[in-house]
């Protein structure tokens, strides 16, 4: 059978055609290669399928800020606005995100409202934040330095502008671009084009670099000024200038998945793919950051059940030890929070496990001796342990290591 003139001009330029079910881009591919330098993306869970903590919680905000749900991305505040949320991990079945292959999605839905009058200076984000060293392909600082594109599926309630901003961590500098969502709750897919910053090296190490943020709402003390599209001092009143305010109904909802971050200028025709991991090799990467003992999809919570025994060894019969190894390196010395079990002894809550000895389990606490980026040595304290005997604990814990 001959070949089409399209099916050549596929052969050709690496698109596969409209008519063959493609969509005619070639994402910057030639002869098959991938014009990335990364073998992995940059963002990590930039699909939001890994949701180690919990898949929802309420109640976020007005004090709220942190890592609640989706691994990698944290909500974050300023000066304590009114507006309350609940962040979900919301699966996906149809939609325009779906249909690009996303089933999971960061959801903010805003269940106390704040129309922002009266206080300037408040702000709610949703926020990601890389290692120094795992951007320095950028040339931040440099003459040689990069462009940056962010790229994302969104959805919101409110049409109209939205604000994302990269910040410069290390030398507290930033940029923002505007984007608009052009219809109500309908998945819209944004490539946005940051320029390259010769000032500022990024450097190198594993505490806090580059940073995306995405605007829910902020005061007017945010917006003052025109919008910063240049790279500059994080000057407050220049960062969300035009943004509107997603949290000023309880009927409103933001979403997000599909992230990325690449190096260099894309547009929506030449933007490369986005890079899927499998499951286990995006959770793997979330667990430098932060692993937990407990069963994935079970919220971390004193009388779980944990999934298998601790075995500590007494030498003295006054104190137990035991020592964990964590399933990857962590990015620094993380805090470990220890939960007991579900064979309830005579305590509750974090910081205690269950013991067994004289035929029942008993409660004693736990105390953190020792945590490096490895392991976690653990040490429980009673005057009923047998000298130079193991004795099994019913615990579990958590390894926070976030940046």
């Amino acid at each position: 059978m001959a070949l089409s003139k399209i099916d050549v001009a596929n052969m050709l330029t690496g698109a596969t055609p409209v008519a063959n079910g493609g969509t005619a881009l070639t994402s910057g591919f030639k002869n098959g290669t991938d014009p990335r330098p990364t073998s992995k993306p940059i963002i990590v869970n930039g699909n939001m399928a890994v949701s180690q903590r919990s898949t929802s919680v309420t109640g976020i905000g007005n004090g709220g800020e942190g890592y609640h749900t989706i691994d990698r991305f944290k909500f974050e505040e300023g000066n304590t606005p009114s507006a309350v949320w609940t962040m979900t991990q919301e699966s996906l079945t149809s939609g325009n995100a779906y249909n690009a292959g996303f089933t999971k999605a960061l959801k903010m839905d805003c269940t106390t409202s704040d129309d922002a009058s009266g206080h300037a200076n408040i702000l709610n984000v949703v926020k990601y934040a890389t290692e120094r060293q795992d951007t320095h392909l950028f040339k931040k600082g440099t003459s040689n330095a990069e462009k940056y594109t962010v790229a994302f599926w969104i959805k919101a309630t409110k049409t109209g502008t939205h604000i994302c901003e990269l910040r410069d961590n290390a030398n507290d500098r930033a940029c923002s671009v505007a984007y608009t969502v052009s219809t109500t709750n309908t998945w819209e897919h944004k490539v946005l084009n940051f320029p390259a910053d010769t000032t500022g090296a990024i450097g190198t190490g594993n505490s806090k670099g580059l940073e995306i943020y995405w605007s829910l709402y902020s005061g007017s003390g945010y917006q003052g000024a025109t919008l910063q599209t240049a790279w500059g001092g994080a000057s407050t009143n220049a960062r969300y200038t035009g943004q509107v305010n997603n949290a000023d109904s309880t009927s409103n909802n933001w979403h997000l998945t599909g992230v990325q971050l690449e190096i260099g200028e894309f547009s929506s025709t030449t933007l490369p793919p986005f890079q899927h991991e499998s499951y286990g090799d995006n959770l793997i990467r979330c667990q430098r950051y932060y692993e937990k003992s407990f069963e994935q999809g079970t919220t971390p919570a004193a009388g779980v059940s944990a999934p298998d025994g601790r075995v500590f060894g007494s030498w003295d019969g006054q104190s137990a030890r035991t020592e964990i190894d964590f399933n990857t390196t962590k990015r620094a010395s993380p805090t470990v929070t220890v939960y007991r079990g579900a064979n309830t002894g005579s305590g509750t809550g974090t910081g205690t496990a269950n013991f067994i000895y004289s035929g029942a389990w008993n409660n004693h606490g736990t105390v953190t001796n020792h945590a490096d980026d490895s392991h976690v040595s653990l040490t429980a304290t009673t005057g009923n342990f047998t000298t130079n005997a193991a004795h099994v604990a019913d615990m579990n814990f958590t390894a926070d290591a976030e940046l």
